[in-house]
């Protein structure tokens, strides 16, 4: 009786994974071995679209190179950032819940919103950036309207969302157990002994977790291209999933979209091994296996 009421109550969970997420994916698998427009007919090409991926298209090289370099500078600074807040906030200091607040307030404004906000900071005219550089005799810049400064910039904007990872952090923080840090400071240990061999230590798992979220996350980047940069200037902003978008809904080449989204798959399904492979060597459990 127990295992049908079981059965009963997941089956909304599995159907929906089967409808909308199962189905799909081996609908587009399909459709990536076709040279098939929106409205059109479409005709079996085997792996023509993948070929034409890797060999002759200069905009998927781009978008991935474009993708990759906004990972490599946004995962480091929202990581060390939101694992400096968590450090902050798990001090007892008084009114320590509305820190928390604060910080993890941006993350539960609809991303659209922190994207427009963003981009009226970031107007070169007369965007809050630009003023508070001019107070202090800094000469503007042009931000994402730059393609030497337009990566960098939605880099800094990355950490406007930290908050999620903050909370983890700190959540992780609140496990480490107190007797380690007696322990340091009885042989004599500070803050910095206690950081290094303590508390990095014992955060190795949370930080596993952030980064393989963060990782994903960044491959994924869409809104700040949409609604900010189209893009540009000079493709500096392309990024990968705003290039399948634009390659699927705007030039109507859903067959190649389909084989652009498998190939983002399989990129990260790579990224995500890896770390999981090398967690070996630097993630530490309190019970001592790796």
């Amino acid at each position: 009786m127990e295992r049908n009421w079981g059965i009963l109550l997941a089956a909304p969970a599995m159907i929906g994974f089967l409808l909308f997420t199962l189905i799909p994916m081996i609908a587009s698998l399909g459709f990536s071995l076709t040279d098939w427009n929106i409205g059109g007919s479409f005709s079996f090409i085997g792996l023509e679209n993948y070929k034409t991926m890797l060999t002759e298209d200069k905009l998927f090289s781009k978008s991935l190179f474009v993708t990759i370099y906004y990972t490599l500078g946004s995962v480091p600074l929202v990581m060390a950032g939101a694992f400096f807040i968590a450090m902050l906030l798990n001090q007892k200091v008084k009114g320590l819940s509305i820190f928390r607040t604060i910080f993890y307030l941006p993350v539960l404004v609809p991303s659209v919103a922190n994207t427009m906000l963003w981009l009226w900071m970031f107007n070169p005219d007369f965007g809050l950036l630009n003023t508070i550089l001019g107070s202090v005799g800094i000469s503007g810049q042009q931000w994402i309207y730059s393609e030497s400064t337009s990566i960098p910039s939605l880099m800094l904007m990355s950490t406007w969302g930290l908050g999620n990872a903050a909370v983890i952090f700190l959540a992780g923080l609140q496990g480490v157990p107190a007797h380690l840090y007696e322990a340091v400071e009885v042989d004599g240990g500070g803050p910095l002994r206690k950081l290094w061999h303590v508390t990095i230590p014992m955060m190795t798992p949370t930080i596993f977790f952030n980064l393989v979220m963060a990782l994903i996350n960044t491959f994924q980047v869409f809104n700040e291209a949409y609604i900010m940069t189209e893009g540009g200037p000079n493709n500096s902003t392309l990024f990968y999933v705003y290039y399948l978008f634009r390659t699927a809904f705007k030039d109507s080449q859903m067959g190649y979209a389909c084989a652009l989204a498998w190939g983002l798959f399989l990129i990260i399904l790579f990224l995500s091994s890896l770390i999981f492979l090398t967690s070996r060597k630097w993630v530490y459990y309190e019970g001592g296996e790796n």
